[in-house]
């Protein structure tokens, strides 16, 4: 793979890279596991769903670590059931905690921590990280 850098407004002195990629399903695990091998680095994978198989988004920080979420076609994270009632109970009658849960299973901090980097990228080319082949 070769990437293109570029300055990063969003932190002077850092560079970005976008790649797109195609691949089987599943690829954009191994991808994301890959990338966060590499100290300092933010980054965000994106797997589009394929017939019998769930999307995804992996978002890394160097603070934050790794989130993945489930995606649907449109991109959306998919919160599970299960996910759901463990915030329910975690919160038990107590709705900050039951937002918590539901703000950390959305991947929220990630989030607004890429937040400032996506918008620096604005007007860049974009080659979203998001292509399978099935």
């Amino acid at each position: 793979m070769d990437f293109t850098w570029h300055p990063q407004p969003a932190a002077p002195g850092d560079f970005r890279a976008e790649l797109s990629w195609e691949g089987p399903a599943g690829l954009g695990a191994t991808l994301a596991s890959a990338l966060r091998a590499v100290n300092h680095l933010r980054f965000e994978v994106t797997e589009d769903p394929s017939p019998g198989c769930d999307g995804g988004r992996w978002s890394h920080t160097p603070e934050l670590g790794i989130f993945h979420a489930t995606t649907d076609v449109h991109g959306n994270i998919v919160v599970s059931e299960d996910r759901i009632r463990y915030a329910y109970e975690m919160g038990a009658g107590d709705p900050s905690v039951v937002y918590q849960e539901l703000s950390l299973a959305l991947g929220e901090a990630w989030d607004e921590e890429l937040e400032s980097f996506r918008h620096a990228a604005e007007g860049a080319p974009v080659h979203w990280l998001h292509q399978v082949v099935s």
